[in-house]
């Protein structure tokens, strides 16, 4: 596979083998950015990635020039030479300067040639060999040179001086200037009379004196470009292209020299650019993980050398794919700019903060000697991230997940630095986000790695035994009686022992793999609901998590069916729990899964509301049952009226809509009484029982049949 570039702005479809989305991207990124064509060809002769220059430079559409062979961009008179040439390059292929071509032309679109010099630079994808060909038009080089012959044995070559847009600069052997065009006054400032008389190498920046010629003219006049500088008469400089070249009269003597100078400001500009893409993350401007290594392996050096110690935090925005998919990318990219600006302020200025990709950053604090140092620094940094950030006149609260590790005690290395806080920062989302945690080599040794868990995971789904599902009883708060069960995925490796699941779950997610256990937990909670029914002799419901991956799957709705059918569950008794991002995509497929859902009869319940920037009357456009208030408002019911008066406002509104409201997470009679007084339909936590294997679950819930009191089950029911 190769990349390619649709020309649309979206990343390169169909990326080599071993290409990351991410460095398809910064390599059309800075193709665009370079100021001559660009072309990459594969092996088999293919254009297989273009800019915007090349396209302009022949005269063809970028669709076009990426169904085209390179022999395609070449006068026919010349392919079978060129195939030669290119079949003997690839056999063999070296990096080949500018200029070590020459007479060669290129087929423009109208069927026109234009006269070019190519660059050649062998690359590897992956696996795959590519050659990137920079292409430019030297048709205004080769008319300048051809009007420069015309000077030197033509009596009107004055004339054509003054013509020509660019500075032209003529001097005798000395290097002496005996004429200049008016177009180098335009450049530099200098009438002709002021600069006649004058040595040439006045012009140059590094010249200082106006007597010092330090120039060696038969040396630099081989009618080749260089770059250097020009000091403008008003002391300012300005880059430019220079090509000398000697002037012989009509018999072949050497009289003088002419200097061609145009000023290259944009191409200088343009290479800064490039360099700067390559070394910067394109959204913030912070320094990408390339320029991060680099300035950790100085900092390393200079600490071993100073016997100090670096501190390196790699922070993890808390729920960012939650705002991306309620409240659109352009939301999370000003998030993710108003991060990236607070951490600018927080750190000090030898510090560095910089972006590996995606919602993760990294801050370098160098210039510690105490280990008492490093924590209060960190800690400070730590405290001041969470908080709100503005977007668009909306507050949107940003809080991050930190792993630090300290060198040399947690590594000597920036790779394995960045592993070692890479582990501690799964760990702190692992606690519950918004925290902050350590490495120790402890965490390395039991898998928290999230390869070792996603490789264990994998193994987990294809044998018997490891995963399991409990059940979490759900109580009708206003008789305290059982109303059914959510399903909980359980995970005992044993290699890993006990893994909980805000530690599996996450990975599972980022794996892929979410769809296949979820799969599994539903036909197992379909089964097993079955079962309950029969054992507590009451028509109990049962609920689902769906993660949104699940829900996207064309098979999906077939999975559902099977789950229901082999069971023998009555689909009513089915609750599916989704998130509000899966709401927020509001498509119709959306609407059509939901409603074909709605159809079989099964219950469908948003989870975890309120943290997921959605409003009630969005949600009309749904056929919803319940709402389930986030466990977050419910746990801080007495610590803030602000969340208080949310629950409120979301049991009212949802009963007028003709939801049902269950809170999460209840843990304290407080909470219980709290919410029965304001009419929540349904609670679950800790305060009822824990999640329970199957065989316990009868035990475990007996004194919630048929209608206990929740005082008094909850005081015997927690576990």
């Amino acid at each position: 596979m190769v990349v390619r570039d649709d020309g649309g702005g979206t990343p390169p479809g169909g990326m080599p083998s071993g290409a990351s989305e991410q460095e398809a991207q910064r390599l059309r990124l800075i193709l665009e950015a370079t100021p001559s064509a660009m072309l990459m060809v594969d092996r088999t002769g293919h254009v297989v990635l273009v800019n915007a220059q090349a396209e302009n430079l022949f005269g063809i559409g970028r669709a076009r020039l990426l169904e085209m062979e390179v022999e395609d961009l070449i006068p026919r008179r010349s392919r079978a030479a060129h195939h030669t040439y290119r079949t003997r390059y690839l056999a063999n292929p070296a990096a080949r300067p500018m200029g070590a071509g020459r007479d060669l032309y290129g087929l423009r679109g109208d069927g026109t040639e234009v006269p070019i010099e190519i660059g050649l630079n062998p690359i590897r994808i992956g696996n795959e060999s590519f050659v990137l060909a920079s292409v430019i038009d030297i048709s205004e080089r080769l008319a300048t040179q051809a009007a420069l012959e015309t000077i030197g044995r033509d009596s009107l070559r004055r004339t054509i001086l003054a013509s020509m847009p660019c500075s032209v600069v003529a001097t005798d052997l000395a290097g002496r200037i005996l004429a200049a065009n008016p177009a180098t006054e335009v450049l530099l400032g200098y009438p002709e009379a002021e600069l006649v008389g004058a040595p040439l190498s006045r012009l140059y920046a590094g010249q200082r004196e106006p007597g010092d010629r330090g120039l060696d003219l038969p040396a630099v006049a081989t009618g080749e470009e260089r770059e250097l500088t020009y000091r403008r008469r008003d002391g300012s400089e300005v880059p430019v292209g220079e090509v000398i070249s000697p002037v012989t009269d009509d018999d072949g003597v050497l009289t003088g020299y002419l200097a061609v100078g145009f000023d290259i400001t944009k191409r200088v500009e343009d290479r800064a650019r490039v360099a700067y893409l390559a070394s910067h993350d394109s959204l913030t401007g912070l320094p990408n993980r390339a320029t991060l290594t680099r300035h950790l392996e100085d900092a390393i050096r200079e600490a071993e050398r100073k016997q100090e110690r670096v501190a390196l935090l790699l922070l993890d925005v808390d729920h960012f794919k939650r705002v991306n998919d309620s409240l659109g990318h352009h939301v999370g990219d000003r998030l993710l700019l108003g991060l990236a600006d607070r951490l600018r302020r927080t750190v000090q200025d030898r510090d560095l903060v910089a972006r590996l990709g995606g919602d993760e950053f990294v801050v370098v604090i160098c210039g510690l000697t105490r280990i008492e140092e490093v924590s209060a620094r960190v800690e400070r940094l730590a405290a001041a991230l969470p908080g709100s950030v503005s977007v668009d006149n909306r507050e949107v609260l940003a809080t991050a997940s930190i792993g630090c590790a300290v060198f040399p005690d947690h590594g000597r290395t920036p790779a394995h630095m960045l592993k070692h806080a890479d582990i501690a920062m799964y760990r702190a989302k692992a606690a519950g986000r918004n925290n902050l945690r350590w490495y120790d080599a402890s965490m390395g040794a039991d898998g928290s790695d999230k390869l070792v868990l996603s490789t264990a995971l994998q193994q987990a789904l294809d044998r018997d035994g490891e995963l399991s599902v409990a059940y979490q009883p759900q109580v009708d708060l206003a008789t305290g009686a059982l109303l059914g069960f959510e399903a909980l995925a359980r995970w005992t490796s044993p290699a890993l022992g006990v893994v909980p699941p805000d530690r599996f779950i996450p990975v599972a997610e980022d794996s892929g793999l979410i769809a296949h256990l979820g799969a599994q937990v539903l036909r197992q909670a379909c089964r097993d609901a079955v079962t309950l029914r029969e054992e507590l002799g009451l028509p109990l419901r049962m609920a689902v998590n769906v993660s949104p991956r699940q829900f996207a799957r064309s098979t999906w709705l077939d999975e559902v069916d099977a789950a229901l059918s082999e069971s023998g569950l009555d689909p009513a008794a089915l609750e599916l729990e989704i998130t509000e991002g899966t709401l927020m995509d509001d498509d119709n497929d959306v609407r059509l899964v939901l409603h074909e859902l709605k159809s079989i009869g099964t219950r469908i319940v948003v989870d975890d509301f309120g943290q997921g920037y959605s409003s009630l009357a969005y949600l009309t456009r749904f056929p919803l049952d319940k709402l389930k208030i986030d466990r977050e408002f419910v746990r801080r019911i007495a610590a803030t009226h602000a969340d208080a008066a949310v629950i409120d406002a979301i049991l009212a509104m949802s009963h007028a809509l003709g939801m049902r409201v269950s809170a999460e997470g209840v843990e304290t009679l407080e909470q219980v009484e709290y919410l029965r007084a304001r009419g929540c339909d349904e609670a679950q936590g800790f305060y009822y029982g824990e999640g329970a294997p199957l065989v316990d679950v009868a035990n475990r819930t007996s004194r919630l049949v048929p209608s206990a009191h929740p005082s008094t089950a909850g005081a015997e029911g927690r576990t």
